[in-house]
C-alpha cells in the first residue's frame, strides 16, 4: 500500500458535500475531506475503516448526488483542490478536515487547508486533540479546531492491549488545547456514554476551566454503536449540563444530528 509523499499527496477516504450533523455549526453546508488512518479505537466507532490507510478512496461527483467514482491512493494536493471545485466548494460556509485522524497527515492536511481556505469556505478542523506536534505545524491554516477530550472508559489507543484499564488522555489532550486555543474558534466535544464516569469528565472540565475557558464545550450523547449499546438518559444529560455550566460559561448538549436524518 502506498502512502503519502510529504504533503504533496495524501491518503484519503473521501470527499463529499453535505450538511454538518455535530457540534456548535450543526446544519451549516459543509464540504468534507476524510483522510485515512487513526491511531485509536473509541468504543462506538461506526468507521472502522477509517483506521488504516486504503488503497482507494471515493470521490462524490456532483454536490448532494450520492454518487461517487473511487481513485487510487495516494491523491495528489492539487487533485483534492481540483475534486472539491467540482463540487462546488466556494458555496459551502465551512471544509471539514476530518477522519480518522487528519492530523497523521499533517504537511497534507495543511497544504489542503491552503489550497481550500483560499476558495473562500472556513477550515474546520475535526480532530482526536492528541497530535500535539503535527497540531503545531497546522494551526496557522485552521480557522476552527474542534477537537474531542477522550475518555479512557470507552477509548483506548490503537497500541493498547483491548482489554483492562488504559491511561487517560488528560494530560495529552491539555497539551494540545494550548495550541489549539490558538485558533479563531475552539470547541472541545465531549462524547458521554453511559460508562463516562464523573470522576473522568470532572477532571476533563477542570482541565479545560484552567487551560481555555472561553472555548466551547459540548457534551454529546452518544449515538449507541459497536461496543455501546446505550445512549445517556435525558437525566444525566441535565445533570451533567447543570453542573460544568457553573465552570465554563458556553456548555451544550448537542447529539449527532445526520444519524437521525440518514445524511452521510
Amino acid at each position: 500500500m502506498q502512502s503519502p509523499a510529504s504533503g504533496r499527496d495524501v491518503n484519503l477516504v473521501e470527499i463529499f458535500s453535505s450538511i454538518q450533523g455535530e457540534g456548535t455549526h450543526v446544519g451549516t453546508t459543509t464540504l468534507f475531506v476524510r483522510l485515512g488512518g487513526c491511531d485509536l479505537r473509541c468504543g462506538w466507532c461506526d468507521s472502522p475503516h477509517t483506521w488504516k490507510p486504503a488503497p482507494e478512496c471515493r470521490i462524490e461527483v456532483g454536490r448532494g448526488s450520492g454518487v461517487f467514482e473511487t481513485r487510487a491512493n495516494p491523491v495528489s494536493i492539487e487533485d483534492v483542490s481540483a475534486a472539491a471545485e467540482s463540487l462546488d466548494l466556494a458555496a459551502h460556509q465551512f471544509a471539514s478536515l476530518t477522519g480518522g485522524e487528519p492530523l497523521l497527515q499533517p504537511e497534507a492536511a495543511a497544504a489542503i487547508a491552503r489550497a481550500l481556505r483560499a476558495r473562500g469556505p472556513r477550515i474546520l478542523l475535526e480532530t482526536h486533540g492528541l497530535a500535539i506536534d503535527a497540531l503545531e505545524s497546522v494551526i496557522a491554516e485552521i480557522d476552527v479546531v474542534s477537537m474531542d477530550w477522550k475518555l479512557s472508559s470507552d477509548v483506548r489507543r490503537a497500541s493498547d492491549v483491548r482489554h483492562g484499564v488504559v491511561s487517560a488522555f488528560h494530560s495529552e489532550h491539555e497539551k494540545f488545547l494550548a495550541i489549539a486555543r490558538r485558533a479563531p474558534e475552539l470547541i472541545v466535544k465531549l462524547v458521554i456514554t453511559p460508562a463516562s464516569s464523573d470522576d473522568e469528565i470532572d477532571e476533563a472540565v477542570s482541565r479545560i476551566e484552567a487551560s481555555a475557558p472561553e472555548a466551547t464545550l459540548v457534551l454529546q450523547p452518544v449515538t449507541p454503536f459497536g461496543a455501546v449499546r446505550a445512549a445517556p438518559s435525558a437525566a444525566r444529560l441535565l445533570a451533567l449540563c447543570a453542573r460544568i455550566s457553573r465552570r465554563i460559561e458556553k456548555v451544550r448538549v448537542i447529539p449527532q444530528t445526520h444519524k437521525i436524518y440518514g445524511a452521510l
